[in-house]
């Protein structure tokens, strides 16, 4: 490493240190500049990995220090400032400025005063600073890797409604495991062993049941075939060598001629077997032969169609967010890919992708501030949805329907799913909040989870108790009732 001119050390030192700490580094007035910079770098670094800092880095000043470092460990600072730059950069700059008072508290208050006085302010401020900022980082740090944020921004965010929203949405989460697993086993990119195996496809339209056969022998003598012994016979060309040599003797052709008269020439004996395969009714049932079963995939990229229309506002609006924040969640921390299709009526149709870092975070906060209202479209976001199918990066995507089921779909959408399913082994899964199901999500999706208890979702203010009554038994009134008004393709769910 070259070594820096000797007119800009120890400044040089600051190249290495975040901008933000540069000011509070340079003009405390403790100890000397090229022993705070140094100590500086080492309270970042062990801050950024959730540890307290030795002792030895004390910024010049061991006596002032000290206080300030053991209130740090009691309130638990290098935890919250683990992975989280933005903060570990405000601890450092708040006690530096502390530091810096202790200068301007003499000559009124001895050293000693004016340290525990400081330290005492230090600890009072941070206290009131981290109340529930461990929940708020914990879910922010499962939401994405924020290190571009700086600590303003961080509050912004940590105190705006959207955020607020995101909060209760956490909550609503953790109430609802079931939903949270069946985001995790959508995608089609590794196997998983704990699913069964995959049916396999049905035998094609128009093909035979296979028929029972056993074989039926019959014997059919002096036929070509197999050798089974010597016999007397008229036919030369079965004779044996010793009867054909008489034919060039003078004499014994004689004796050849009257043995094939008589039929008394010595040939041999042949039996041919002829086996024939017919039906056979007593036999068991013999299977087709079928190809080998696909194997059970999950754990791949997701694409979530969440609907927004004003049907969903309330507590299915609460239980859409908390999908949102899950799959967000789960593109985080598994890398893997996750698109949003937020859609409401015609041309209302917002896509974002849930990535990490800044976009990420911004479509979470645009959901969570966002109004559900207007009507319902869903060819739009399916056919949306189908487009990306055919891109490489989401080929082996899921979708994931949001819904409380009232939509339809026209058949040119339904067979473009269709096609999806055949050529890319695309899986459409449901999340029904609402208490029936309807016709446009039996026929559009292959499996649908019924959060039943929607109700309790509710906030206070929209009559919510969290009781979660269900005024119905079962989410399929129509086909238990109504079977025959159910579609060929939505007669396919059995009724729960």
């Amino acid at each position: 490493m070259p070594t820096a001119h000797p007119a800009d050390q120890p400044f040089d030192r600051l190249q290495a240190l975040p901008r933000t700490v540069w000011l509070p580094s340079l003009v405390t007035s403790i100890g000397s500049p090229g022993r705070r910079l140094d100590d500086t770098a080492a309270w970042l670094a062990a801050l950024g990995c959730g540890e307290l800092p030795p002792a030895d880095a004390d910024f010049g000043d061991p006596a002032a220090s000290a206080p300030l470092r053991t209130a740090v460990g009691e309130l638990g600072l290098p935890a919250l400032a683990r992975a989280t730059p933005a903060l570990a950069e405000q601890v450092l700059r708040t006690l530096l400025w502390h530091l810096d008072r202790i200068v301007g508290l003499q000559p009124g208050r001895s050293r000693d005063e004016a340290i525990a006085t400081v330290a005492e302010e230090f600890r009072g401020r941070w206290q009131l600073q981290t109340q529930g900022l461990d929940e708020d980082l914990a879910l922010l740090q499962g939401l994405g890797d924020f290190a571009h944020l700086r600590w303003d921004q961080l509050q912004g965010h940590l105190r705006s409604r959207p955020w607020q929203a995101a909060r209760r949405a956490a909550d609503w989460l953790r109430q609802l495991p079931e939903l949270a697993e069946l985001i995790r086993q959508l995608g089609r990119s590794e196997r998983d062993a704990r699913l069964p195996p995959a049916p396999a496809p049905p035998p094609p339209r128009g093909s035979a049941q296979p028929v029972p056969l056993r074989a039926v022998q019959t014997l059919l003598p002096d036929a070509p075939g197999e050798i089974v012994g010597v016999r007397f016979s008229a036919q030369p060309e079965r004779m044996l060598a010793s009867e054909a040599v008489m034919l060039k003797h003078p004499v014994l052709k004689k004796l050849w001629r009257a043995r094939h008269a008589e039929a008394r020439l010595l040939s041999w004996d042949t039996t041919a077997v002829l086996t024939d395969w017919r039906p056979d009714p007593r036999a068991a049932g013999r299977q087709a032969d079928a190809p080998p079963r696909p194997e059970a995939l999950s754990r791949g990229p997701v694409m979530v169609c969440l609907d927004t229309s004003g049907s969903m506002r309330g507590a299915p609006e609460n239980i859409a967010k908390a999908v949102t924040l899950a799959a967000l969640r789960l593109a985080h921390e598994q890398q893997r890919g996750c698109l949003l299709i937020a859609f409401g009526g015609p041309q209302e149709l917002v896509e974002r992708e849930l990535g990490q870092g800044a976009d990420g975070l911004a479509a979470l906060m645009a959901l969570m501030g966002q109004g559900f209202d207007g009507g319902t479209d869903i060819q739009t976001p399916i056919e949306r949805a189908l487009e990306r199918v055919h891109e490489a990066r989401w080929s082996r995507a899921d979708l994931l329907i949001v819904s409380d089921g009232e939509f339809g779909c026209v058949p040119h959408t339904l067979a473009r799913l269709d096609e999806a399913r055949a050529r890319f082994g695309l899986r459409v899964q449901g999340v029904l909040v609402g208490d029936r199901e309807t016709m446009g999500l039996l026929e559009v999706c292959d499996h649908i989870h019924w959060v039943r208890d929607w109700r309790r979702y509710a906030d206070a203010a929209e009559g919510g108790d969290g009781r979660g009554y269900s005024p119905v038994h079962s989410k399929s009134l129509t086909a238990l009732y109504f079977p025959n008004a159910l579609s060929s393709r939505a007669a396919r769910h059995r009724p729960t």
